[in-house]
């Protein structure tokens, strides 16, 4: 390894399975180093099994092969007599095209040759497309599946439609066949009172003519008596059948309705979809608090305007209140630190989430500071820092394309460009000034 290799320093963090590769190879040439060359941290650990070793030792392993040049060198030679074509290859700066980025990551962490960060760049890089290309094709498959299922379900909920309608349309047609036969029996009866009618004013006329012919007239009388209680029998019979019918009728169509209710259940059950508290805003690509370098930038508010419209806004529901950080805090806090700013302005923040419900998202400029921001992130907001390269402006952007249209977006920056760029976008952009009042108000 050449002093321009040693001097090289790797500005990357090795994956797990890189990592675990680098220990697992220092683990085996431990167990083969004679026991004077085995640093202090290790000899503990030297005469365990490899696997055993590679649990127990991890940690110490990784630290000896990062700070001990001749440890490293050590495990070095080891490397080169198990895999001399890769290590060859490696030392001539050539990268075979079939190894696996895994191996050639850790034999070049190992080895150091000239060049080696990048050659362990190259392969992490590797290793990331790897792991994507196998999530984006689970992704299509469970995809795939979903769509499958849903379409099944989708066929049942046609045909069990389709059976409920074949039901409505069977009892409509009973109820118009009942409905034909009271109107039929009710004009039997109409007709039989006004025959009883008729036999009793003959009746009357009869008797005053003659005896025989008033007995003749009794049992005329009597025999039509008889089919009006037999009409009145058959009538009260049938609208026994009628309210028969449509018991029936209804309890046919609560059997479908309750057939169809199993069928949603079902749907339910089968799709087992996970009740989730993720939000558009989550999906916006940004760093961590602890993890960028957040710069500073110099913006100053705008006229001031009535708190009272924020507090309007504030109160649509679902609406998310997202804030252009340093805009809001170097207007209302210019004499603190940036820190300071930070903390003072997410407390506030937090305080008027609690009491609003809003969701809230605070984006720093991320650009140019020289270590990581330790910021507790309260409840209700959320904290994000531009990436390296790009500034507030461009993650508020794309926090607001993020969202679906039609939610309510408050975006509070006095920046005339995010102004514009927010609200082409449907958002609404407050100043600055609105919610520093807001917040002293509180």
């Amino acid at each position: 390894m050449s002093a321009a290799a040693e001097g090289e320093r790797l500005t990357v963090t090795l994956p797990d399975s890189v990592r675990q590769r680098v220990v697992e190879i220092a683990s085996e040439a431990l167990g083969k180093l004679p026991a004077a060359e085995i640093p202090a941290p290790l000899k503990p650990f030297a005469k365990f099994a490899p696997p055993k070793r590679v649990k127990a030792a991890a940690v110490p392993m990784a630290a000896a092969l990062e700070s001990d040049g001749a440890f490293r060198a050590r495990v070095a030679e080891r490397v080169r007599e198990a895999a001399p074509d890769l290590a060859e290859s490696l030392f001539a700066g050539v990268v075979p095209a079939a190894a696996d980025p895994h191996e050639v990551a850790a034999v070049a962490y190992v080895l150091r040759p000239q060049g080696w960060t990048g050659i362990v760049k190259d392969a992490l890089e590797a290793v990331a497309q790897g792991a994507r290309a196998a999530a984006g094709e689970a992704a299509e498959g469970a995809v795939a599946r979903l769509s499958a299922e849903a379409a099944e379900l989708r066929e049942t909920a046609r045909a069990a439609s389709e059976a409920l309608r074949v039901a409505q349309e069977e009892s409509r047609r009973e109820g118009d066949q009942l409905r034909r036969k009271v109107r039929q029996l009710e004009a039997d009866m109409r007709r039989a009172q006004a025959a009883a009618r008729a036999a009793e004013t003959a009746l009357e006329t009869e008797r005053a003519a003659a005896g025989a012919a008033a007995s003749a007239a009794e049992a005329e009388l009597r025999r039509l008596r008889t089919r009006l209680a037999a009409a009145e029998s058959a009538l009260e019979m049938a609208r026994r059948s009628a309210r028969s019918g449509r018991s029936e009728g209804d309890m046919r169509l609560r059997l479908l309705l309750d057939t169809i209710s199993g069928s949603v259940k079902g749907l339910e059950r089968e799709l087992a979809l996970p009740p989730t508290e993720a939000r558009p805003a989550d999906s916006v690509t940004a760093s961590a608090p602890d993890t960028v370098v957040p710069a500073d930038m110099s913006m100053q508010g705008r006229a001031k305007d009535d708190p009272a419209l924020l507090d309007q806004m504030l109160t649509l529901p679902m609406v998310h209140l997202v804030v252009d950080g340093y805009n809001v805090t170097k207007s209302g806090y210019p004499t603190l630190s940036l820190a300071e700013q930070r903390v003072r302005l997410v407390g506030g923040l937090a305080a008027l989430a609690a009491r609003t419900g809003a969701e809230v998202t605070c984006v720093f400029d991320g650009a140019a500071l020289d270590g990581p921001v330790r910021l507790t992130q309260p409840r209700g907001v959320r904290v994000l820092f531009s990436a390296p390269g790009e500034i507030a402006d461009e993650l508020i952007r794309r926090l607001v394309a993020a969202e679906p249209a039609g939610r309510p977006v408050v975006v509070v920056s006095s920046d005339r460009e995010v102004a514009e760029g927010v609200r082409r976008s449907g958002a609404r952009p407050v100043p600055a000034s609105m919610l520093l009042n807001r917040l002293a108000r509180s």
